[in-house]
């Protein structure tokens, strides 16, 4: 339980953190796309200094969430990120939901569910054993390479969802490497984290994959990136689980419901990332009203 606590405490987080950059990011030029002075600029916005603390915030949920549960587990429970970060802005807002919203929140939710429930994930080890980073390392790396290749040959919404995929694989990666040090920390102590490899690559990946989440926003708008980002960082993350961790997965007809599971999550996502709200203000033709 105490797993599931955090992760949805990182999902909120990091729902927040992602609307925030949003917000500032759609507003520097296309001409910065891709290069570090696209971060010099953002900097300078305190909307995404907000949505970076938050990150922060989800950074530390998540290191607990994954020290005391299964990766196959935790990091699925952040498809809820995008739907609890809409309902909390408009309590905020005070704004009535669009009934479009309501049904996208319940897809995400049911989807989650049917997927969790269906696939049962759980066992494997705390930590990865032998030489298994090489070969997980290399397929990361020759992944990510085609896909921001491809991504960089396109422009607006294909950008977006491609560099989407990017940044997920690089989210899965940092979350596989984070749960892999803080085991490290339980066995050895503070010496063994500090001293671990793990520990210094999650630092390089989880930075990686938001220059990558940036750059998505900035291409396109957040329906194109947003179910490529949560779906991709749930379904990669359970890959690593398994084939890392050792995590085990239901098999044969369950699948049905597992892909029914993952079609839920992917229309309510789309149909969310479409909300005024999901742009981080809400809409201005809707008559602010208390919600009930």
């Amino acid at each position: 339980m105490i797993s599931v606590l955090f992760a949805v405490l990182t999902a909120l987080s990091n729902g927040s953190a992602a609307v925030l950059q949003r917000r500032a990011a759609a507003t520097v030029p296309d001409t910065q796309a891709m290069r570090l002075s696209l971060i010099g600029r953002l900097v300078r916005k305190p909307v995404w200094l907000a949505g970076i603390g938050l990150v922060l915030v989800a950074a530390g949920c998540q290191a607990v969430a994954l020290a005391t549960g299964p990766i196959a587990v935790v990091q699925p429970i952040f498809v809820i990120e995008l739907p609890a970060t809409l309902l909390i802005a408009a309590r905020v807002f005070q704004v009535r939901l669009d009934r479009s919203v309501r049904y996208g929140a319940a897809a995400v939710t049911c989807g989650l569910a049917l997927g969790l429930a269906s696939a049962a994930p759980g066992g494997g080890s705390e930590q990865v054993h032998g030489a298994a980073w090489i070969g997980a390392l290399l397929c990361t790396g020759a992944f990510e390479a085609v896909v921001i290749g491809a991504a960089l040959r396109l422009r607006g919404n294909p950008r977006a969802a491609l560099l989407g995929l990017a940044a997920a694989c690089g989210y899965a990666l940092t979350a596989a490497l984070m749960k892999d040090a803080v085991a490290r920390l339980d066995s050895g102590g503070a010496g063994a984290l500090f001293t671990c490899w793990q520990l210094y690559a999650m630092a390089v990946a989880g930075v990686g994959a938001l220059f990558l989440l940036q750059n998505a926003l900035q291409a396109g708008t957040l329906a194109a990136s947003q179910p490529m980002l949560t779906l991709g960082d749930a379904l990669i993350s359970v890959a690593y689980g398994v084939t890392l961790f050792g995590e085990s997965l239901r098999t044969g007809w369950w699948l049905l419901p597992q892909l029914a599971g993952v079609a839920l999550i992917a229309a309510g996502c789309v149909t969310l990332a479409r909300s005024p709200l999901a742009g981080g203000t809400p809409p201005a033709a809707v008559r602010r009203t208390r919600v009930r």
